[in-house]
């Protein structure tokens, strides 16, 4: 069946674009010499419509006045919306604004494993290889300018594990003039307590091109749940270019990172019909702290580019979670404490250059990425105690857990954009050689993995006209074995059966339009995953879900009706539907949906700005979800602990308007909103090591306020 289809995609994609072989060819992909230069690296400057609308794969990219005019108040708020992407509130242990829950296309939220996820091109992940979740998502909001979602189409130029496509978190760029930006916005709900996001700015550009900015963002305060929700989030960032020459500049960033956050945890189903806002968790927490620099050297022409990355990470996380007795402690708990370190460093050289023969461009890329991260996780606990006689956080003196690792990864990667007459044609392949090891040193345990695989993609796209493309892509991810995955279970030196990396072939067909008036998308996608794992708990680990399939299709249209009366100046309008079916092939589970996501989410919105008033009102929509356990039995009717069982669906709606009193006031601009104007009551659930059932954001107010000058 899968073969029929991949077949089916490629002759509905090129039996699509033939009848309009003859369209205009004066689009810019024409390849005389006035009209091509040189791309290089596509996730620069992703602001700019032209790269959206000629990538051969379906992206979405959120801007900074989408995010301030949404009210977002963390990076998971910047990516709700995006046409295929799923964000789960926070839950479980990773139950706090410091993690990241993002899944695409029915793929595992928990965690953001399926997904390369960059900031300005670096991986946000402690560990790509060994540890790619994102327990800690070490970034705050306010330091951001837009955040590219590359869905599809970008597979060869960024791993591991891109079955989730690629999103970089685009951070603030270097102002040409001396100036800065204050910004704050507090929020708060009947329940819980105020919660402030506060950011600012300052930096510019010298004559002698010369660039340097400072910034910060920081998040504090109590969130909606009754006791433990508290956050404390310090991001600072220093960035400086120097423009050696017209065609030369280096680029070195420097970044620190310090977050605390309580983890409420979850409910069961007796205790969330009695307050779904009380925490039964009053001891744990997260925090993490990361260190990073990155340097980078461009020299950029029209026909070439050459440009080398290198970069450093130190990251710390660290999580104190109350486990449950039971047997002889039954009714007795214990803190577990995880402290965890690691490091990675690496260096990406690429070089881009562009061939003019045979009425065709070629675009050839060559790049290659050396990455070694070493990890160090060790585990400590607390005797068992009664609960009601415990005042503040248990020490956990009992050290009973050591592991240490690390891994060593060689990518090479080579791509060919060929245009000829409409035509961008984009063969390339990846080729990922990786060495991980793991010794644990309380069980004797020493084992290591070794992988080399060749990964191909096929990328197409034709111009129909300036602002009319369709596009297909067949591309291939690989993600090697996790440090946990190889340490949980197994016997001696060999892991737990049926663990194995994991393999998956992605493909899309959609066409992308842009006339800066009439904006929309469509896209069918198709992944093939091979051997899916899936996390269970800490005491269980990890579990084969054999192969999975994930098809479905994502629709986008905004239209500026500006166009239709002048009455109407100022108001648009935009909507969004993504349908998915995920389902495992083999199993007690065969057929039916996977956890954790919904087949249906809906969005739709509009926007009015007139003279210094902006007016926003949008709504989200999403479809029930499944937490059905392991099996034999796909649970749906909830469960006495409230982590396994259907999760209904919801809709929420969201209100804002701000007033800019113009540059006599600095730009100063006011704004207020109601996020969840019905105060619509939905929830999630969670079946790790915090399990239970957890209650969404109920009605919220916030206010906002920023100057710059």
């Amino acid at each position: 069946m899968s073969i029929r289809f991949r077949l089916s995609l490629l002759v509905a994609s090129i039996a699509l674009a033939l009848p309009a072989f003859s369209a205009d060819k004066t689009s810019q992909n024409d390849t005389s010499e006035d009209t091509i230069t040189v791309v290089g690296n596509w996730l620069d400057n992703p602001d700019t419509s032209s790269v959206l609308l000629n990538h051969p794969g379906a992206r979405s990219i959120v801007t900074e006045q989408q995010m301030h005019e949404q009210g977002n108040q963390t990076i998971a708020d910047t990516l709700r919306g995006v046409p295929g992407v799923q964000v789960r509130d926070s839950n479980g242990t990773g139950g706090s604004d410091i993690s990241l829950n993002v899944g695409v296309r029915g793929l595992t939220s928990r965690l953001s494993p399926r997904s390369t996820i960059l900031m300005d091109g670096v991986p946000l992940a402690v560990a790509p290889y060994g540890q790619p979740q994102l327990s800690m998502a070490p970034l705050s909001i306010g330091n951001l300018q837009s955040v590219d979602v590359v869905r599809g189409g970008g597979a060869v130029r960024y791993g591991p594990q891109n079955v989730g496509g690629v999103i970089n978190f685009v951070s603030k760029d270097i102002p040409k003039e001396l100036g800065g930006t204050v910004g704050v916005q507090t929020q708060g709900a009947s329940h819980g307590g105020l919660k402030t996001l506060t950011n600012a700015s300052l930096g510019g550009t010298s004559d002698n091109g010369f660039g340097a900015e400072l910034l910060y963002s920081g998040l504090h305060g109590q969130g909606y749940r009754d006791h433990n929700d508290n956050t404390d989030i310090d991001d600072f960032m220093l960035k400086t270019r120097y423009t050696l020459t017209p065609n030369d500049e280096l680029l070195a960033n420097f970044h620190y990172y310090d977050a605390k956050s309580g983890m409420p945890g979850g409910l069961s189903s007796a205790q969330y019909a009695k307050n779904p806002f009380q925490t039964t968790r009053p001891w744990d927490q997260f925090e993490g702290r990361r260190k990073d620099m990155s340097f980078k050297y461009k020299h950029q022409e029209d026909d070439k580019q050459f440009e080398v990355l290198t970069y450093f990470t130190d990251s710390y996380r660290g999580s104190n979670i109350e486990s449950e007795g039971s047997g002889k402690n039954a009714g007795m708990k214990r803190m577990v404490s995880y402290p965890r370190h690691y490091s990675t460093w690496a260096i990406e050289p690429s070089y881009s250059q562009l061939f003019r023969f045979w009425d065709m461009a070629h675009e050839v890329t060559l790049g290659y990425r050396y990455l070694n991260e070493t990890m160090d996780e060790k585990a400590s606990r607390s005797d068992w105690y009664n609960p009601a006689n415990i005042g503040s956080t248990p020490e956990t003196p009992n050290y009973y857990q050591h592991t240490s690792g690390g891994t060593a990864a060689h990518a090479l990667y080579i791509d060919d954009a060929i245009n000829v007459g409409n035509w961008t044609i984009t063969p390339g392949l990846r080729y990922e050689s990786i060495r991980t090891h793991v010794n644990d040193s309380f069980n004797n345990i020493k084992r290591e993995k070794n992988y080399s695989e060749p990964l191909p993609s096929l990328n197409l796209m034709y111009h129909l006209s300036d602002s009319w493309k369709v596009f297909a892509n067949a591309n291939t991810s690989f993600g090697s074995m996790q440090y946990f995955q190889l340490t949980r279970g197994g016997n001696g030196n060999q892991p737990a059966p049926g663990l194995t990396a994991e393999k998956a072939h992605t493909y899309e067909f959609g066409t992308r339009f842009d006339d800066t008036v009439i904006k929309a998308e469509a896209t069918m996608f198709y992944i093939d995953f091979d051997n899916q794992l899936q996390y269970i708990n800490n005491d269980v680990g990890w579990t084969n879900m054999g192969a999975t399939k994930h098809q479905g299709i994502e629709l986008a249209f905004s239209y500026d009706l500006s166009e239709l009366s002048n009455a109407l100046d100022g108001m648009s309008v935009y909507t969004s539907y993504t349908y998915t079916k995920a389902s495992t092939d083999k199993g007690d589970f065969s057929g039916k949906d996977l956890p954790f996501y919904s087949r249906q989410v809906y969005t739709v919105g509009t926007r009015y700005a007139t003279g210094n008033w902006v007016w926003n009102l949008d709504g989200y929509a999403q479809s029930k979800q499944h937490s059905p356990g392991t099996g034999p039995e796909y649970t749906t009717q909830e469960s006495a602990d409230g982590q396994f069982g259907n999760i209904a669906g919801y809709a929420v709606w969201n209100m804002r308007g701000e007033y800019n009193f113009g540059p006599q006031l600095s730009n100063l601009t006011l704004g207020a909103g109601v996020k969840n104007l019905f105060d619509q009551r939905y929830y999630t659930r969670s079946n790790d090591n915090n399990f239970g059932k957890y209650v969404g954001e109920p009605r919220t107010f916030f206010v906002q306020g920023s100057v710059s000058f």
